[in-house]
């Protein structure tokens, strides 16, 4: 990318955005052909292309779009791998591939491997430049104070060649991009930047709440990359005040933060004991109250705030009563930017809009773009978890970015300069209008996950095989048979966390009842066989519980599907329990019927 683009900001900001949606078409074929270009010599092209040297600029697109097939991550899995174990980048991209980026995805119970060039950075940030112009348009007066946005690093691996394997989030934060950005007066953040990169979460946490509340009266913005980060930070706070308040109270650090650059950047911004100060943040957590009311509670602490920015969309929508909460209803909550490990993908045009309204307008320079038309034309939302995500697909069925239908519904593809070619993101889009040329989108979820609280995405093959192995090891060979179950992702409580409701039956009635340690053994066993990123979340990250089993009544089942059948309209025999129930309805039957829960005893294995 042009170095130039990332110099962008305020009006010329806009006027490149202007100028790329009204040309999204021109730009996408642009984009193509430069990634056909760079990488036409790389084995995984010159597979279905041939030896691309001797053909035209033309050609080479028309046979890209005929011959190159719509991949998931196992069909690519065999190239990332042997990059990983040390063969050169030219297999899939004809630059060097500096790192690889984990992504929510899992392979074999590993993270899925995203190759990353070094140009990639450079987009990343030109998209990050978009963002406070456009949100300049529609509040004022931003540049007049803080951001107290709550980022935090994220445990890294190493390839066995040598690699970082890292998330998308974690090598921004480590770049010079980010380390080394010039100042600017709308991206004033409270959080030293030694808060933001250390990587004990917890000492992370404890001070960049004491660096937003020291800066309270000076926040203007508040947020975290996911809803579910700053509802944990929330909770943190909750339990915290205190101590934070004492800090504040003596101008010292408490010395559970032993981090050496956390120590020395904190204690710089503590600076003199302000007993003023931690007394108002005491008055308004609670002190002295026997049941104090966290409603409204962001408000109260940061008065001058105007908006709260999260992630909203998708799963993280149900944190969105959550927020509402802790706000008192009072603040905007504002979901800037479509991205994933794999592609940078677009911005919100209407940051305002309700959470449920978010559309993304897709960038057309961000990689080149196809969309996989869902029912009849795209016409209709089909049931797509049923589909066989893995069943080859025609490659001339693909629609390109322009030619995508208002109101239909699509599976997003992308084509990277980094290497992956007409690969699946597995996000479900609906075109909901256009800005100039350039469609907008509203993210529907994603393929098959059924559980999601974080950045994991637990699919029903992988809660039905962790689930099956642990009935198999634990339940069958004391004689007992599990009825049915199925799950639901708890937000009530945070960190939220996992509930299977599970229906037991004793197959040899002169033996004992399942016991209860049993049953908590169930649980663990279950997470052990979850993927790495909900182990990692478990585990490291604390942004997601232990996991929780309910067990059910004789027949509580039988009574879900009368519910269901009476509401749907469907036949015995057309009914499926299914794995994950959401309908409020349904859940108060299952909960009605829980004679006992029991949560995982300890944290599963999980190594970085």
């Amino acid at each position: 990318m042009d170095g130039k683009k990332l110099e962008y900001k305020g009006v010329d900001a806009l006027k490149e955005l202007e100028r790329l949606t009204t040309k999204a078409g021109e730009v996408q074929q642009e984009i193509l052909l430069k990634i056909l270009s760079q990488n036409r010599e790389t084995e995984y092209l010159n597979k279905y292309v041939g030896d691309s040297s001797l053909i035209s600029s033309k050609i080479l697109v028309s046979q890209f779009k005929n011959r190159v097939p719509v991949i998931t991550y196992k069909d690519i899995r065999p190239y990332i791998l042997r990059i990983a174990n040390g063969e050169d980048s030219s297999l899939i991209t004809s630059r060097p591939i500096t790192e690889m980026l984990c992504s929510s995805g899992t392979s074999a119970g590993e993270p899925n491997l995203m190759p990353s060039i070094a140009e990639d950075l450079d987009r990343r940030t030109f998209l990050y430049n978009l963002i406070m112009p456009i949100m300049n348009q529609h509040v004022a007066g931003l540049s007049e104070g803080k951001a107290m946005y709550l980022y935090f690093i994220k445990a890294e691996m190493s390839t066995p060649c040598g690699l970082p394997a890292r998330t998308v989030l974690t090598s921004y934060y480590k770049s010079t991009h980010f380390k080394h950005r010039p100042h600017d007066p709308f991206n004033d953040f409270t959080s030293p930047d030694a808060a933001i990169l250390c990587s004990d979460s917890d000492q992370s946490m404890y001070c960049q709440l004491l660096a937003g509340l020291i800066h309270r009266r000076r926040v203007l913005r508040l947020g975290a990359v996911f809803a579910s980060a700053l509802l944990r930070a929330i909770s943190f706070l909750e339990r915290h005040w205190r101590d934070l308040c004492r800090d504040i109270r003596a101008g010292k650090l408490d010395d559970r933060i032993t981090d050496p650059a956390c120590r020395s950047a904190m204690s710089d911004l503590i600076g003199r004991p302000d007993p003023d100060l931690a007394g108002q943040i005491e008055e308004i957590c609670g002190v002295g109250k026997s049941t104090p009311s966290w409603k409204g509670i962001l408000c109260r602490l940061w008065p001058n705030v105007k908006y709260i920015e999260a992630v909203v969309t998708g799963s993280m929508s149900q944190y969105v009563p959550a927020l509402r909460y802790y706000s008192d209803g009072k603040l905007p909550l504002i979901c800037t930017m479509y991205a994933s490990s794999e592609c940078y993908f677009g911005v919100n045009m209407k940051p305002l809009s309700d959470p449920s309204d978010v559309s993304f307008t897709l960038l057309p320079n961000m990689g080149y773009f196809e969309f996989i038309p869902l029912g009849k034309n795209g016409s209709l939302l089909m049931d797509f978890e049923e589909e066989d995500e893995e069943e080859a697909l025609p490659p001339t069925v693909l629609v390109d970015l322009v030619h995508v239908k208002l109101g239909c519904y699509y599976e997003l593809v992308v084509t990277t300069f980094s290497g992956l070619n007409r690969y699946r993101i597995g996000d479900v889009l609906q075109v909901t209008g256009f800005h100039n040329a350039a469609p907008q989108f509203r993210f529907i979820c994603r393929r098959n996950v059924v559980l999601s609280i974080d950045n994991d995405k637990t699919n029903e093959e992988d809660l039905h095989r962790s689930i099956t192995a642990a009935t198999k090891s634990l339940l069958e060979p004391r004689h007992a048979l599990l009825v049915e179950y199925t799950s639901y992702a708890d937000t009530s409580t945070i960190p939220g966390h996992y509930v299977i409701y599970w229906e037991i039956k004793n197959t040899n009635a002169t033996q004992p009842p399942i016991s209860g340690e049993v049953v908590a053994e169930c649980c663990i066993a279950v997470e052990e066989g979850l993927d790495y990123v909900y182990r990692r979340c478990r585990t490291n990250d604390k942004s997601v519980g232990p996991l929780e089993i309910r067990v059910v009544k004789s027949g509580t089942f039988e009574k879900l599907m009368d519910l269901f059948i009476a509401q749907g309209g469907a036949s015995i025999n057309q009914y499926k329990t299914p794995r994950c129930v959401k309908s409020k309805a349904g859940l108060k039957l299952l909960n009605a019927n829980v004679s006992e829960c029991y949560f995982s005893p300890r944290d599963p294995a999980w190594i970085a």
